[in-house]
Formats: C-alpha cells, structure tokens, sequence
C-alpha cells in the first residue's frame, strides 16, 4: 500500500502515463480470460471487429472457461466459412448507397445502402445481421460440449419473456411453432425444449418460423458455438432480396450452400434477450461476475484482435477462400442468356480466380475466343467491374456476344462495381 501511494504522488510524464494505462488495461483483459466464467458484451456494431473479438476469445481464454459473448451488428451478409458469395449474395446490392440511384438494383422495399460482406471463421450457412438481431456466442470446453446444449439454454430465456412456442429443431435451430395449439396448460422454460404444444406433425400445417440459426467451430480443447436470433428486424421483406443470388441456377460446385427457411421476428427487446441469456448462461455455468465485461473498438490495440480484423476485411479472405465452381448459361434450369444467337460461356473459377474460360457461339470468332480466354486467366473474379470492356478489348462486336456480356455483368456484378 505504501509503495503504491508513493507512486500516486510522483508526476509521471504523459506518454509513460498513457503507456501504464495500456499496459494495465491488457493485463486486466488477460486475467479476465482465465476466469472459469466469464460473460461480454460488445458497444461496437462493427460485424469485422465483433467477430474478430469473438475468434480472440476462443483462442485466448483458459481451455477450460465458459464463455458468453453477446453483440449487434450493423446491417451485414454473414458467410459461413466454406460458401460461395457469388451463390449466396446479391453481390450488386451490397454498395448500393455508392451507386446513382437509377442504376442500382431495385428492391421493395428500398435497399439499405452499404452493406458489409463478412466471411466468418465457422462453418453453416449465410445470415443476415441488423439491429433487430441480438448474436449470442458460448464458448466452452470440446469435452462438455453438445450441439443442442446451448440452443436450450437460449430457448429457457425465450419461454421465460413468454414466448412458448419456442423451440430447438432437428438442425439445432430455433423456430417458432406455427401450428394451433394441441392442448393447454403452461409452456414454461423447464418444459422439453425440443417440443411445444404448437408443433406441427407429418407437415401437415404451417411450417415453423426460424429466428435462430447455428454454426459451430470446434478446436481439439475449445468448442464455439454461435447464432443470431431475429428479435424485432426491420429488415425482414428485404433480406431475402439480399440472400437471392441471381447466378444461382447457373453455378455449379463444391462448398456449403444455405439451406432455406421462413423467418420471422420473435417481437421481443433486445434487452429483455439479453438480460435472459445472460441470466441462463449463470444458471448453466455459475459463477460469472454479476456485470459482463463491456468491450469496444479500443479492443483494436490487442494485436491478435487487430490483425484477425485486418484479415477478415481483405478482399482475400471474403472472396479468394471461395471453394472451386463453374459458372455456365447452360447450367440453368430452362434459363437461357437471353441472346438471339445462342452464346454461351464457361467459367472454372478456383479460389475466387478464373482459371479457365469457354466460349460458344456463331458470334465469336476462333482468334477473339482465344484473347477472351487470355484476357480472363488469372483474373479476380470480384475485381472484374465492367464486362463488356472486357469483350470489347478482346475484338468483339457482334451483337450476340455483347447481349452476352450484358448478362454475365447482370449475373456476376461485382461487389465494388461503381456505376
């Protein structure tokens, strides 16, 4: 005690004050993450800084700690790590707020604006994040973990706010029964959390409403598991315009496609959700401290933060982790380019480059399908914003192949493409 009122007194210069905080601020962080509870929750609404504060935790904290982190993102299009974007996302809509009004795709209602694009670390499908979205995360030990335990225990805090028809599905998702109610009585939080009173059987009724997937990243120590549950999203007539690829019928290849289903709002307050997780998660894991742990951008000083955020916003990690496809106008059920002479063209794109082109049709000639090919290997597929430069650079002229380009640049926009 004595030490430390003697160095209270004495007048430190201002950078090694600074210098002192920082340090002090670090070293309360790492002792938070050998807590055998622990719970945050972020101020950000940045998705590349919230997810990148989410991988540290996993990789930072004691192996055998239980952790609960809980944020809001900033509208943005979540990919799980093994997807394709250009199957996934309406690429074209994604910087709308950059483009001239009457160029930009039209949706109903209007699009939002910018749009963040963020491949996350964990596999599952695509989801879309706004303000009406609380993200919940529990990180936990690999020999405890199963993939229903936490979905439960996000079920209890729903049915304890009063929503009952909640419920944790065969994908280890949460919906919301549809159905007339079987028979009465309560439907309270101790109840199956696999059941509700609402359930349809045999698909006989409306189908369930889903309000929050799963994805998991699972080390040899640490287990992740992480989803996003739609609580009051304004957003809900627009999303699909965003998750509806208009290439989708012409790819073709490896990765994880989303799997489709109804969405709907649970119409609860963020807070109240947060609250009731957050009470759950203590009931599940006793002993986190009474107030979670507040974080923000200054997390950004943490090296491994900052450089997880880096990486997560480079174009190489969104698009050049992209798993291999072939993108063709003949691989459309009953679609066709739209060309009066039939074109058709062929991409092999590996890693989220164009390794090999094919052309077909009357109006290309031999030598300009060849400086098409040359002029496409190698390329970055996102990095390509005006295709019909590109055909026009190769010499051709016609009025076929130039419909062509049209419809590959309507299929394939690109993501930075100013207009």
């Amino acid at each position: 005690m004595n030490t430390l009122r003697c160095v209270s007194r004495r007048r430190w210069p201002l950078g090694l004050i600074c210098q002192i905080r920082c340090y002090s601020q670090q070293a309360s962080g790492l002792s938070d993450l050998q807590k055998p509870v622990q719970s945050y929750i972020s101020k950000s609404r940045d998705p590349y800084l919230n997810l990148s504060i989410e991988h540290y935790l996993l990789q930072k904290s004691h192996a055998d700690s239980a952790i609960l982190f809980l944020y809001v993102n900033r509208p943005s299009i979540i990919l799980g790590r093994n997807q394709n974007p250009w199957l996934e996302v309406n690429l074209g809509l994604l910087k709308a707020g950059q483009k001239h009004h009457e160029a930009a795709p039209q949706t109903e209602p209007p699009a939002l604006g910018d749009v963040d694009l963020v491949r996350r670390r964990s596999g599952g499908g695509t989801v879309f994040h706004d303000e009406g979205n609380v993200n919940w995360t529990v990180i936990s030990p690999s020999a405890q973990f199963t993939r229903d335990k936490h979905a439960e225990m996000v079920v209890r805090g729903l049915r304890s706010c009063g929503i009952g028809r909640s419920r944790v599905n065969e994908r280890h998702d949460i919906v919301l029964d549809q159905g007339a109610q079987q028979y009465d009585g309560a439907w309270g939080p101790e109840e199956d959390t696999h059941a509700t009173p609402w359930q349809v059987q045999d698909a006989a009724g409306p189908r369930p409403l889903k309000v929050s997937g799963s994805a998991y990243k699972l080390t040899r120590a640490r287990a992740l598991h992480h989803g996003t549950c739609l609580l009051s999203s304004p957003n809900l007539n627009i999303i699909p315009h965003y998750l509806r690829s208009p290439a989708k019928p012409f790819i073709r290849g490896r990765g994880v496609e989303s799997v489709s289903s109804p969405v709907g709002n649970i119409l609860l307050g963020n807070d109240e959700f947060i609250e009731r997780v957050q009470s759950y998660f203590s009931e599940l894991y006793p002993g986190a401290d009474s107030a979670p742990t507040v974080v923000d951008k200054s997390w950004l000083d943490i090296e491994e933060v900052r450089k997880g955020f880096d990486e997560l916003k480079s174009p190489e990690w969104t698009y050049l982790q992209t798993p291999q496809f072939t993108f063709s106008d003949k691989l459309g059920e009953g679609e066709s380019a739209g060309t009066e002479e039939g074109a058709q063209i062929e991409l092999t794109v590996r890693n989220g480059a164009i390794t090999e082109s094919k052309f077909g049709t009357e109006g290309i000639r031999p030598q300009e399908a060849d400086c098409l090919r040359e002029l496409l290997v190698k390329q970055k597929l996102h990095e390509i914003t005006d295709w019909s430069q590109i055909f026009a650079e190769a010499g051709v002229a016609s009025e076929g192949p130039r419909s062509l380009s049209e419809w590959v640049q309507a299929m394939l926009p690109s993501p930075g493409m100013e207009v």
